[in-house]
């Protein structure tokens, strides 16, 4: 592959020598309603912290905003605000809804794009669709609540406040001069009819590190005498003691805009009656914008600033605002130069990625996949031994806190910068969900995949028994344990780091013993897990049982023999170059035999149905078979690993092994000796028979393959809804192709029935990489049909990508059916009819969360470009692109 510009970038970043990396996206949309910032009584974040605070009241674990970027350790903030001389409140940050407030949740109601980026932020664009018309706060809150689960969501767009185009279309472009200078245009279009005017207050600030009565340590916190922002006209000079140099954000056309200063600390007055701290609180520039009030110090100096623009813009007229960010002392430069040769090295970047062949659209949504990832980056921090206890300057949390959520695991510390699901809706990091993103990650800046998972796996991180935190909710909770296949990924991409991989290994193994002694109940190696990822896809919810009894799941158990597989691949890697891992190969080849007997013999399988199923066993009753055909029965599928010949015989120990256990106890043969086509073994918990089986299901129109990727939940629970009794409670479960009428796990959640990228893809992967060497329609297995492998995998690339290809009739399916009549999967047609029909809007998609099963319409959250990326590596990678191993 071509170098380029970009790659010496990442190169010089990975080897110390210049800090590419230092300065990036990474601010984060919304820093309100988190469990970090939650000191409430009973728990409810989005209620202690709502959105009407976040103008008003200082953060005290990080920083939010529009289009935003920072520092590795977040000391300064830049980002835009944004006023149309209507709104009650400057526009500094995305509008959403709480988890309480919405008929689905969480949900962000601000319509914005991550229209592309490279790995180390050299160049990036944002954009934004900003009404001229009054912002309908109240409205927006009002119709969502008399709304239920059977309605669409109420949008920004259903207000009628985008008709006749009457809206701003802003972009920011931003491009690096050097690793700690930035180059910005800021550019406002009128696409409505009339004359209109636009407030722009691009914006600097200093993270609040003084206000919690902290001496300085290394929390981080500082004195305030020692960091200020002065303003003059046209710029902003900022010193901090963290800073080596002065920084200044000032206009790159000698402009002269008023500067408008406040402090970045919270209106007490205002909030909680009680007494301010600074007489220009954080919310003194957006007052004195919209309201005209003294509310911004005269002096011009604080701890938060914005130079105010003025824009009148005609009808279809675009101004740019351009402007320096610049701490490395540049004088005048080549401000358009600057842009235009990030531009041309972003341009070079992705041309190299993409494959000869690939056609423009694919590309083009590869691109913007990756460019989401990379914006999904954001400053994180949250010690829970200091939010368990409080601040010195703050009310104490309530006595119980000791024993709440996140209680146990006060060793956790972090201020880090993490690839997160979502911007706004998940603002924190998931166990699995970074998996994913560092495993596409990996394909543009590997660099950065493997430090994300050196950070996670480290011991501020991972608890002393060897659990990974779950997510900010719950780190108690488990999610599927896919790191050990994310952490092969991440070495393979980057042409092999056995030290990297044995890091990695090392604390993965002490994950998989804590699986092995908290997550197996009767020590028979059939795993529970509860929730793991698929919630409202059960019953019931799985890690809070309505009976007594216990929960044999089969992906729990499918999901610890795929994590058994990858640490025995990653033993294969490490033993080629350290013989003394051969021992750690037969640990876990034996150790996957076990899992694989267990779950074939007690009663997972289902030979009738030809499917795995969840068991529900309590003492002295019969087991209950929880039939629901669902991907929960497809992840044993997952567990699948050729070995090839070749390999076998570099590891003499290993072979030497499998044989004296298969022959010592030849009940467990069957999971390991079988041999593959091209030689060698395959280790799988689905022998060819199940594999078929389950495939033919899988490749079915009427229960899995819907026209858009693999369901969740067969489509059959249409017309056969599944029930089950036990001791006088009642669960059903149905297909629900769009947003889930139930709120059993959070608002917005459901798996009953949409398409899920990552195991759509996991699915992919492993019958790319291990069906050529299973039976194919060349292989036949007596009494399963054949299945042509390569034309399922080939059709569910195909399905997944169509998702954002244009159809035929000019439509994406992403944003929902605009034909009146068709089902809107859950999406109002004056909605999609916008989105549909104006190139402005058809030709910017965003990556959900999960996609409607019939017709392929994005739900959930909606920049969930994280785990969603996925597109990209599939798109980048065809069925050939997974050897065998």
């Amino acid at each position: 592959m071509h170098e380029g510009v970009e790659r010496r970038r990442l190169k010089a970043a990975d080897e110390g020598t210049q800090p590419w990396r230092e300065w990036g996206p990474y601010l984060s949309e919304r820093a309100w309603g988190t469990v970090r910032e939650d000191y409430s009584a009973d728990g409810n974040a989005w209620r202690y912290f709502p959105f009407d605070h976040a103008r008003s009241r200082a953060y005290r674990w990080s920083e939010d905003g529009l289009a935003g970027l920072c520092n590795l350790n977040q000391d300064w903030c830049f980002a835009l605000g944004l006023w149309n001389g209507r709104d009650p409140i400057l526009k500094e940050r995305a509008f959403g809804l709480g988890n309480d407030e919405g008929n689905h949740g969480e949900d962000a109601k601000d319509y914005w794009w991550y229209e592309d980026a490279t790995p180390t932020g050299s160049w990036l664009r944002w954009r934004y669709h900003y009404p001229q018309g009054e912002f309908p706060y109240q409205a927006l809150r009002d119709q969502n609540a008399v709304r239920g689960k059977d309605d669409p969501e109420y949008e920004l767009i259903d207000t009628g406040i985008f008709a006749e185009d009457r809206y701003f279309v802003v972009t920011a472009d931003y491009a690096k001069a050097a690793p700690d200078a930035y180059a910005l245009v800021i550019t406002a279009e009128n696409a409505g009819p009339e004359r209109a005017t636009l407030h722009v207050l691009p914006h600097l600030w200093f993270r609040d590190m003084w206000s919690w009565g902290r001496a300085p340590d290394i929390e981080d916190a500082v004195d305030t005498e020692a960091l200020l922002i002065r303003g003059e006209p046209g710029r902003l000079t900022a010193t901090h003691p963290h800073l080596a140099a002065p920084l200044v954000l000032a206009d790159a056309d000698g402009e002269r805009p008023p500067a408008l200063l406040c402090d970045n600390e919270t209106n007490a007055a205002l909030l909680f009656g009680a007494q301010n701290r600074t007489q220009y609180p954080k919310d003194g520039i957006g007052d004195h914008v919209v309201r005209g009030a003294a509310t911004v110090n005269p002096e011009n100096v604080g701890t938060k600033g914005a130079l105010h623009y003025v824009l009148d813009l005609a009808p279809g007229e675009r101004r740019e605002i351009r402007l320096w960010l610049a701490a490395s002392g540049l004088g005048p430069a080549d401000h358009a130069g600057v842009l235009a040769a990030r531009q041309a090295e972003a341009d070079e970047f992705y041309a190299a990625l993409a494959p000869a062949d690939l056609p423009a659209e694919d590309a083009w949504t590869m691109r913007q996949a990756f460019a989401g990832l990379v914006w999904s980056q954001q400053f994180y921090h949250y010690d829970v031994h200091r939010w368990l206890n409080g601040d010195p300057d703050q009310p104490l949390p309530p006595d119980h806190r000791a024993d709440d959520r996140n209680a146990g695991w006060d060793h956790f510390w972090a201020r880090d910068v993490l690839l997160m699901p979502d911007p706004w809706e998940y603002p924190w990091f998931a166990a699995w969900d970074l998996a994913f993103h560092c495993a596409v990650m990996a394909e543009i800046d590997p660099g950065r995949a493997k430090q994300q998972l050196y950070t996670f796996l480290s011991g501020r991180y991972q608890h002393p028994n060897g659990q990974v935190p779950a997510y900010e909710w719950n780190f108690d909770d488990v999610n599927p344990p896919v790191l050990a296949w994310a952490a092969l990924r991440v070495h393979r991409a980057v042409g092999g780091d056995l030290e990297f991989l044995k890091a990695c290994f090392h604390k993965l193994l002490l994950n998989f013993t804590f699986w092995v002694n908290r997550k197996d109940e009767g020590q028979d190696n059939i795993f529970e897990g509860g929730f793991l990822g698929l919630d409202n896809i059960g019953v019931f919810d799985r890690s809070r049982l309505p009976v007594d009894g216990v929960l044999e799941q089969s992906d729990g158990t499918g999901w610890m023999a795929f994590f058994c597989l990858h640490m025995l691949e990653i033993s294969i890697e490490l033993a080629g170059a350290e013989p003394i891992y051969e021992e750690m190969a037969c640990k876990f080849a034996e150790h996957y035999a076990y899992i694989a007997k267990a779950i074939n013999d007690h009663g997972l399988w289902d030979e009738q149905d030809g499917f795995y199923y969840d068991r529900l066993r309590r003492a002295g009753n019969e087991p209950v078979v929880i039939r629901v055909r669902s991907m929960v029965g497809a992840v044993p599928l997952l567990a699948a690993i050729a070995v090839e010949a070749d390999t076998l015989k570099r590891l003499p120990r290993f072979t030497a092994h499998l044989a004296e256990f298969t022959t010592r106890r030849p009940e467990y043969a069957r999971a390991i000796t079988r041999p593959h086509a091209a030689g060698g073994i395959v280790f799988s918990l689905a022998d060819d028979v199940q594999a078929g089986r389950l495939l033919e299901r899988l490749g079915d129109p009427e229960e899995f393959f819907s026209p858009h990727g693999l369901r969740s939940l067969s489509r059959y629970h249409r017309d056969h809804p599944f029930a089950v009794q036990v001791d006088g409670c009642t669960a059903s479960v149905d297909y629900e192709p769009g947003e889930s009428h139930s709120g059993m796990f959070g608002g917005n959640s459901n798996w009953r029935g949409p398409v899920w990228m990552p195991l759509n893809y996991l699915v992919y992967e492993v019958v790319c990489r291990v069906g050529p060497v299973l039976a194919v329609t060349a292989h036949p297995v007596p009494g399963v049909p054949g299945i042509d492998r390569e034309r399922f995998v080939g059709q569910l690339r195909q399905r997944l990508a169509g998702i954002f290809r244009l159809d035929p009739d000019g439509t994406r399916p992403v944003l929902g059916a605009s034909a009146p009549g068709a089902d809107p999967g859950g999406c109002a047609l004056g909605e999609s009819a916008l989105l549909q029909r104006d190139p402005r809007w058809r030709d910017r998609p965003w990556f959900f969360e999960y996609f409607h099963g019939d017709t392929g319409k994005g739900l959930g959250a909606s920049h969930q470009t994280g785990w969603t990326a996925l597109i990209a590596s599939l798109i980048r990678n065809p069925p050939s692109g997974f050897p065998v191993r």
